[in-house]
């Protein structure tokens, strides 16, 4: 599980870098997926599937989005790797007063 926080004026990238078990960087088979599980979120993904954008949606919500891809590099065959992100959207805080003035009549 991954956890992600933004406001609801933000998006998130989120940019995947597949590694072998000794860490070391590995290819996968093809375009990782990705899809909201849960909430109210929108995916910008980019061609590849290594990167996306998670869009946030209503705040106070909390988003579960699962990516996956087939590590296994031989044709016909899939060995699906998988990751939960969970994304924490709040409302945002204010940053300042909006002070307005008015002249009004005696």
């Amino acid at each position: 599980m991954f956890p992600v926080n933004s406001t609801s004026e933000q998006k998130v990238l989120i940019t995947l870098n597949p590694t072998t078990a000794a860490g070391n960087p590995a290819t996968v088979d093809g375009a990782p997926v990705w899809s909201v599980i849960e909430g109210d979120c929108t995916l910008e993904v980019a061609a590849d599937g290594l990167s996306c954008y998670l869009i946030s949606g209503a705040a106070d919500v909390v988003n579960q989005v699962s990516v996956s891809a087939d590590a296994d590099l031989d044709e016909g065959e899939v060995r699906e790797i998988s990751e939960l992100i969970v994304y924490a959207v709040v409302a945002p805080e204010a940053t300042g007063l909006g002070i307005a003035a008015a002249v009004e009549n005696k």
